[in-house]
């Protein structure tokens, strides 16, 4: 989209005209007039970009108007970036020529200690590029740009001002779970939960099919949801899985598997015989409950072999399809238990945009109710037409004027739409900002059914330079920013919140994917050959820019890639009839890439060997993705000249032994967790602007060394998660070293010891930031505790496990903010005495103070305690004086089989429920129905005593 472009390219322009690189572009007479003028020229297109992006709708000469500037505009920018990169290269070559330490601050203030042969750009002499490149394009720019800058005066466009995000209204977390409000569908909901629910001995089918059938947009999914997580619990097995087009049943199958049994090893084979055996020998003799989510058009014989195993399940087994076609409940021939979803009645699409619109429909003025529903009327009886225009409306807040603005649109008028849906969502997209626009078509890279990562997400939009707009704030920030608009706006379905790192995984709703294809069709194409043969092998024109290969024969990808020489992304799902290997052969000839994603899909065994020193090239780069290679050994010594990249994604990737990053001086997020024979990310200590970081090996190195606690010493501006593994002695100078103390970003920390010597030493120097919220220790062989564990006054959640030099509890009490607590395998506790309340042996207190231990404390688990027979109480003349655990709600203890008995204490809070599972001494003192003990917790409303295996999970970073 050009209005963000704009905005980079000045942004650009201005970055040359700086001081220190206007001196090396004097050599090139009339250079820096001509920035002037396309900065000019820029600027005076930038003011008329919003009411071009409204008209384009409508009007034929104004989208091929702003299609021409977008096709300059990213030209321009693959040139401007290119200058800027040479140039700084070349100037923090010279200043390593002069010895200097501290090179310049273009874009920002680096330490760059690297030998000044790495920024040589093959045989390209800098002075002859910048006499004759930098004038002659400089000048063809100039020429584009008159152009389009004289078009622009016959449109006679309005002067905007850019609108920035709105103050976003504070969103409450939210899991996957469905809001349990509906509207106007609880007759169809009754009807298919009785269907589901039904009970015949003498059923002839197995399983019993029930298809919800309706036009997109009208709720299925939805409804399904509200239902499946309503019922699941009447069945053995539950499984959802979503099908989309094409109907692969291999996926579909593995995706079953996963759902019966996350365990199994056959969900990554590639053999259906294989997969349909693996649900067959799963589900015998099991009542199972699978929803197959927007099934399109399977063959007859697919559906068939697809089938044959769920018949194995017992009666009272179903399956409940979402579709928009009758006929694929006809090919299922399941017609008879068919249900029909219909338009939504105006009364309820009024009340379901009302609801979304945040207004009290019972307490709005006359002016607004009649203007929401002739708003309504238009909508169709489409629920989620209803539901994103409430959501649009919900930003004007008592505007009548807006309101009416958005009645009168002429977007009603438009015609030359592929769905009725389109129109309502086309209203909300054009209310966006330019940039958060531009966010929203960038997720129609990935496939529908796309499981989307909100930090991952904001990576990709950095990528692509649209964050940019706001030079004061921080561009993570200002993405997430955008995503939590485009929430707010109702794009998104099927969210969930990680509530201890805030992340959000989300989906878009199937028709605003094919809303924003209809958008992106010149310019992004998703190559399927599987999903439509005579698409797949169309060779796209070259306005595609952004390219995502699910399947494709050699021969159409050897055409699409002499077609599109300007990508700027390149997104690899799935293809298994061409290596990746030859595929990156291709992909390093394309010089515009600024986003690869080459990740090696689940049950793929082609994996990336090999990446060749071209890559080198592709100086443009910004993201880089290269997760579950599991082959790939060593990445080349080109990478050093991918001096724009700022991700780098390695995830899995686990043959990899050493890294060299200390080139990447503008890398900013670097994930490798899982990478295990990695020993060396070479040159981390010195990017200091390093932001997310994963995991951390300290680990011998062989000849060259290897990682050491020192590295992260600098990296204060490091957020999020970090998993540290240690399995060697730090060195003198690491004991000396405060390493984890001024990383007050990070929330979450996870410490992994593998057998190093004199561990407590090597905790303390890990004393984490006060600000730490979640805290794992794993394997710690140090005996006590270090001290600084109860500084830690914003730890939400404890977790320590198998740390079997432990005896004595730290006095975890203290911890003002701690609410869940986890003890696990702490093999050495015998017993937990009144020092793990907090409250020392014969500490006394004033009448006046009361000690409160555990003060926020929700949830507690101790889990298989070995050692572990006494859990003191509090001796009844020191009780007066302190409060145990006020708002404890949940208690779980699992096989502690030498466990006597639980203190008395535990009885006055106000427990909601108590697991006890697998010991027997504890499950035979509480178990009994009427005995002494069970009266004393009769109170409690959920009590289990339980003999499984898996009846308490740790939650593991």
């Amino acid at each position: 989209m050009a209005g963000v472009l704009v905005d980079v390219l000045i942004e650009r322009l201005a970055t040359l005209a700086l001081d220190k690189v206007e001196r090396e572009l004097k050599l090139v007479v009339g250079v820096k007039q001509e920035i002037k003028n396309l900065t000019k020229k820029l600027i005076a297109i930038r003011a008329v970009l919003e009411d071009a992006e409204q008209r384009q709708v409508m009007e034929a000469s104004v989208k091929l108007w702003r299609d021409e500037l977008n096709d300059v505009s990213l030209d321009m920018d693959d040139v401007l970036d290119e200058w800027i990169t040479r140039v700084e290269k070349h100037l923090l070559e010279k200043q390593e020529t002069h010895g200097a330490d501290v090179v310049m601050a273009t874009k920002k203030k680096v330490c760059f200690p690297f030998p000044s042969s790495c920024f040589r750009f093959g045989q390209v002499d800098y002075k002859l590029f910048l006499r004759h490149e930098v004038a002659k394009k400089i000048e063809e720019l100039n020429e584009r740009l008159d152009e389009i800058d004289e078009n622009k005066q016959r449109f006679n466009f309005q002067q905007n001002t850019p609108r920035a995000v709105p103050e976003l209204l504070q969103r409450p977390k939210t899991t996957s779970l469905p809001n349990a409000r509906t509207f106007g569908r609880d007759s169809e909901k009754k009807l298919i939960i009785s269907k589901l629910l039904s009970e015949n001995s003498e059923e002839s089918e197995v399983p019993l099919i029930v298809p919800v059938v309706g036009l997109g947009g009208m709720g299925k999914t939805y409804l399904a949801n509200l239902v499946y997580n309503e019922i699941k619990t009447h069945f053995d097995k539950s499984i959802w899985v979503c099908v989309s087009h094409p109907f692969d049943e291999i996926k579909i199958a593995q995706a079953i598997i996963e759902g019966l049994d996350k365990d199994n090893s056959s969900k990554s084979s590639n053999v259906l015989q294989t997969l349909t055996q693996c649900i067959f020998d799963l589900i015998t003799g099991k009542k199972f409950l699978l929803v197959l989510d927007d099934v399109w058009y399977p063959k007859s014989s697919q559906w068939e072999e697809f089938i044959k195993p769920l018949r194995n399940g017992d009666v009272g087994s179903r399956v409940l399809v979402t579709t928009r076609n009758e006929d694929v409940a006809t090919l299922m021939n399941a017609t008879t238990e068919l249900v029909p979803l219909k338009k939504l009645g105006e009364t309820f699409c009024l009340s379901l945009f009302y609801y979304s619109a945040n207004k009290d429909e019972k307490t709005v003025s006359k002016e607004f109710h009649d203007i929401g529903l002739e708003i309504v009327k238009r909508c169709n009886g489409l629920p989620l037409a209803a539901k994103t225009l409430g959501s649009l409306m919900r930003n004007k807040k008592n505007n009548i004027r807006e309101w009416r603005d958005i009645l009168k649109s002429k977007i009603w008028e438009l015609k030359e739409v592929q769905q009725d849906v389109f129109r309502p969502l086309l209203l909300s997209y054009h209310d966006l900002p330019l940039a958060t626009k531009q966010c929203l078509l960038y997720y129609v890279i990935f496939p529908k059914d796309y499981v989307y990562d909100k930090n991952n997400l904001v990576e990709l939009w950095m990528s692509q330079d649209y964050l940019n707009v706001n030079r004061s704030k921080e561009k993570m920030i200002v993405g997430q920013n955008y995503f939590d608009e485009l929430v707010m706006r109702s794009f998104f379905q099927d969210i969930e919140v990680n509530e201890r790192n805030g992340n959000t995984r989300c989906k878009i709703h199937d028709i605003v994917h094919e809303f924003l294809q209809y958008l992106t069709e010149n310019e992004y194409l998703i190559l399927d050959i599987e999903m439509d043969d005579s698409k797949g092998k169309k060779v796209p024109n070259d306005q595609i820019r952004h390219f995502t290969l699910m399947h494709a024969e050699r021969d159409s990808l050897v055409h699409f890639h002499l077609k599109c020489k300007n990508l700027r992304t390149w997104v690899h799902i799935s293809s298994n009839s061409i290596s990746i290997d030859a595929m990156v052969e291709m992909i390093v000839q394309l010089k515009c890439l600024r986003t690869i994603t080459l990740v090696c899909p689940p049950g793929y065994n082609d994996s990336l060997k090999e990446i060749p020193e071209t890559i080198g090239g592709l100086i443009h780069l910004r993201y880089l993705d290269l997760s579950h290679n599991e082959e790939l050994k060593e990445l080349p010594s080109a990478m050093g000249s991918l001096y724009n990249l700022q991700t780098l994604r390695l995830v899995g990737c686990d043959s990899l032994t050493r890294i060299d990053v200390q080139r990447l001086i503008n890398l900013r997020h670097l994930y490798v967790e899982d990478c295990w024979s990695l020993r060396l990310i070479k040159g981390i200590e010195k990017l200091t602007h390093m932001q997310r970081l994963d995991c951390f090996n300290i680990r011998d190195g062989g000849d060259e060394g290897g990682n050491r606690l020192e590295h992260l010493k600098d990296l204060n501006q490091l957020q999020g998660s970090l998993v540290i593994y240690i399995d060697r002695f730090p060195s003198t100078a690491e004991n000396n070293a405060e390493i984890m103390k001024n990383k007050a970003h990070i929330l979450e920390l996870c410490l992994y010891f593998m057998g190093s010597e004199d561990e407590r030493q090597i905790m303390n120097r890990l004393e984490p930031h006060p600000s730490l919220e979640y805290l794992t220790i794993v394997e710690y062989a140090g005996g006590t505790f270090s001290d600084w564990l109860l500084s830690l006054h914003s730890l939400r959640v404890l977790i320590l496990s198998r740390c079997l030099s432990c005896e004595i509890l730290p006095s975890l009490g203290k911890l003002a903010s701690l609410e869940s607590l986890y003890i696990w395998s702490l093999d050495g506790v015998s017993k937990v005495g009144v020092e793990f309340l907090g409250k020392e042996q014969g500490q006394t207190s004033s009448s006046s103070s009361v000690f409160v231990s555990f003060p926020k404390l929700k949830q507690l688990t101790i889990s298989k305690m070995r050692s572990w027979e006494e859990w003191e109480g509090v001796e009844e003349g020191n009780s007066e004086n302190i409060t145990i655990m006020p708002f404890l709600d949940q208690l779980a203890i699992e096989s502690c089989k030498k466990l006597k008995a639980l203190p008395d204490f535990l009885w006055k809070t106000p427990l909601q429920k108590l697991t006890i599972s697998r010991s027997p001494i504890l499950q035979d003192l509480y178990g009994q129905e009427n005995g002494e003990e069970r009266t004393k917790i009769s109170y409690i409303p959920s009590i289990q005593m339980q003999d499984r295996d898996d009846a308490i999970r740790i939650p593991w970073i």
